[in-house]
């Protein structure tokens, strides 16, 4: 049951990373109150801490992107694979009790739900060369 309230918490923080791309007027703060008016109190820290980590962070994930994502600007990629993509490496730099390879699979689950067929091979080549430097234990990452 837990797992699968972390699966909907995560859902439900891309859906405000994805908002965010278009509602560059608003703060992340208006985003989140507006988002959470219906949602049950259940991770609620989860959501919080991971939406907003990744709003905070958000050039220094764009920076890691960029590292691994050969001949692609952050700024070219579609919204919906951008916001996968940040909210995984958040998750696998960040949040210690997300094992990367959970943080990975269920990205690739979410890509299946909203990006592009095409989408899900760059998502995944992305993030596993993520994985794997972090794995390394290189400050660089």
């Amino acid at each position: 049951m837990a797992q699968e309230k972390r699966i909907e918490a995560r859902k439900r923080v891309f859906e405000m990373l994805f908002e965010r791309e278009f509602r560059t007027d608003e703060t992340p703060e208006e985003i989140f109150d507006i988002a959470m008016e219906d949602a049950p109190g259940d991770e609620i820290d989860y959501i919080r801490k991971v939406f907003f980590g990744v709003c905070e962070k958000q050039e220094e994930l764009d920076n890691l992107i960029a590292k691994y994502a050969k001949g692609w600007k952050t700024n070219r990629m579609s919204r919906v694979s951008r916001s996968i993509i940040r909210l995984c490496i958040y998750e696998m730099r960040y949040v210690p009790d997300v094992p990367s390879s959970v943080a990975i699979n269920e990205a690739v689950e979410l890509s299946k739900a909203y990006a592009e067929d095409k989408a899900r091979p760059f998502i995944n080549g992305i993030l596993n060369s993520i994985k794997n430097e972090l794995e390394k234990g290189e400050e660089n990452v």
